[in-house]
């Protein structure tokens, strides 16, 4: 049985607790809205949070707080509209819908975000619909931006498009790798291999950069988070012939030596006034996994995960 919950949360009077008996997750009400845990019952939170920041609201200055948010691309000013006020509430028979108020102040353009998830009544799984709507009195581009801020000492897997020698069928690329100004491959963090780009999360980073980001075209439409045994593991679709930011990529990662960001981004759009654009994701939890050392590994714990969720999208 699916319950819904309000009680207080690290400081916040408005957080409502959502269960399944499987997993549980805590959103913030009087901000955001972040999900700022996922995890199983009684068990460690999968997400980041920022402790400096717990119970916090209000005010100008543009928090994180943790956990899942919903973002527009590009990344500028805009994007950084502090939501750090109440948020409406709706429950429904499967979890809840979580509505910010209009970005009608500077650095807001009239944008809406709203977040609501879906709980399986049994298993880990989550279907977080994410709806950005525009009230504003101009056309806008943009993308739903859907990054999870997720705890250290992990490490991140998306695959790479299907490999194959090159012939009269395989003349063109198949997606980009896309750079930051601070990006560096050379960065033990990184491992690029056959299949498969690995990030790492490391507390003490090396390289000559603390951060470290890359996005890529992702057609297998999963990414996961390998952490203590645990797997988070998230599912966006593509929409064929669509338009995607930052030269084409649907999944990005980020790290720096606090956390690490899996994040899925939706088509971009010119979305009009009174318009609204809408991308979905899927969650799911695993426990004890054995460690992931190499793509043999991937092959091996992962990949029958992957095909056990395949086929059980809902939504």
């Amino acid at each position: 049985m699916i319950r819904v919950e309000k009680k207080e949360y690290r400081g916040w009077k408005n957080a409502f607790h959502l269960s399944n008996g499987t997993v549980e997750l805590v959103v913030l009400s009087d901000v955001g809205p972040r999900v700022v845990r996922y995890g199983f019952c009684g068990q460690q939170n999968q997400f980041h949070e920022f402790d400096g920041q717990a119970g916090k609201i209000g005010g100008t200055e543009f928090r994180l707080y943790g956990g899942h948010r919903l973002w527009a691309w590009p990344e500028v000013e805009r994007t950084y509209y502090p939501d750090n006020h109440p948020v409406v509430v709706k429950e429904t028979t499967l979890g809840a819908i979580f509505c910010a108020a209009i970005e009608g102040e500077l650095p807001g353009t009239g944008l809406q975000r709203q977040i609501e998830l879906q709980l399986d009544e049994r298993v880990s799984q989550v279907i977080v619909i994410h709806t950005i709507t525009n009230h504003g009195s101009e056309t806008t581009r943009l993308a739903p931006w859907a990054p999870t801020i997720l705890r250290p000492g992990g490490r991140a897997i998306l695959p790479f498009p299907p490999r194959g020698a090159m012939d009269k069928d395989h003349f063109q690329s198949v997606g980009p790798l896309t750079l930051w100004s601070f990006t560096d491959f050379t960065d033990p963090r990184w491992i690029l291999g056959q299949e498969y780009l690995q990030l790492i999360q490391h507390e003490k980073p090396v390289g000559r950069f603390p951060e470290q980001m890359t996005g890529l075209f992702n057609p297998a439409e999963w990414g996961a988070y390998v952490r203590a045994g645990c797997i988070f593991l998230k599912r966006a679709a593509v929409q064929p012939g669509k338009q995607y930011p930052d030269y084409g990529c649907n999944f990005e990662v980020f790290t720096n030596s606090e956390f690490l960001e899996l994040e899925t981004l939706g088509p971009v759009v010119d979305l009009q006034p009174g318009g609204s654009t809408l991308h979905v994701e899927h969650w799911w939890l695993f426990e004890g996994v054995t460690s992931i050392s190499n793509e043999e590994s991937i092959q091996r714990e992962i990949l029958p995960l992957i095909q056990k969720t395949a086929g059980n999208r809902k939504g």
